[in-house]
């Protein structure tokens, strides 16, 4: 069912508003989280000369983002919580831009990877073709998007005082592939686990 403008800018300000609420407790609960598989995904992919430029979408408190900078890379970060958007100033000392995901004022062609770790499937499916169209511009000519984002049988709505949105792969598939994306290559995690076991799924993709 498709939203009103209103219900949309309640899907964001409310899923902001719990992340500002919780933002010491995310922090202790996920800080020590290894996404060193996701982190490859994407560089592996990238092409050219090191260092990279990166956006950290959705960086959170920043744990990812200072891992990109300690490689040596031009990271900067995006985060829509405020308090989330602090603490990762201080964690990383990166820049870190504080942007509603359904409010991008990115630069064109300006990254050579994106790195969306558990961000987009708080968009909004009715949003989504629009902002991916809006990463597929901020990457350079082939440019890579990595998204990690909770699967599921493309149900949609409110879980724990957040919003989401659970795709299945060919939906997914469906909306990368209609903003210009070329698939790279896809997996679930954690990694060693039977697939009911792994609640995300992982996918690079090429500008």
């Amino acid at each position: 069912m498709k939203l009103g403008r209103e219900d949309v800018e309640k899907a964001a300000s409310r899923t902001l508003e719990h992340y500002n609420r919780s933002a010491e407790d995310f922090w202790e609960g996920t800080r020590d989280h290894n996404v060193s598989q996701n982190i490859g995904a994407l560089l592996q992919h990238i092409e050219g000369e090191l260092p990279f430029a990166i956006l950290d979408f959705g960086c959170g408190p920043g744990r990812d983002l200072k891992v990109f900078a300690e490689l040596g890379h031009r990271a900067t970060g995006l985060e829509g919580a405020w308090r989330f958007a602090m603490m990762a100033r201080a964690h990383s000392g990166c820049e870190v831009w504080q942007q509603d995901f359904l409010k991008l004022d990115l630069p064109d062609q300006h990254f050579d990877g994106v790195f969306a770790n558990a961000a987009l499937f708080h968009v909004p499916s009715q949003e989504l073709p629009r902002v991916l169209l809006e990463l597929h511009a901020t990457l350079k000519p082939r440019g890579v998007l990595f998204a990690s984002n909770p699967h599921g049988q493309n149900e949609e709505g409110w879980n724990r005082g957040r919003y989401g949105a659970y795709y299945d792969l060919e939906t997914w598939r469906r909306y990368m592939s209609a903003a210009g994306f070329v698939e790279l290559d896809h997996y679930y995690r954690p990694a060693g686990l039977a697939r009911e076991r792994q609640p995300w799924l992982a996918s690079a993709w090429r500008r």
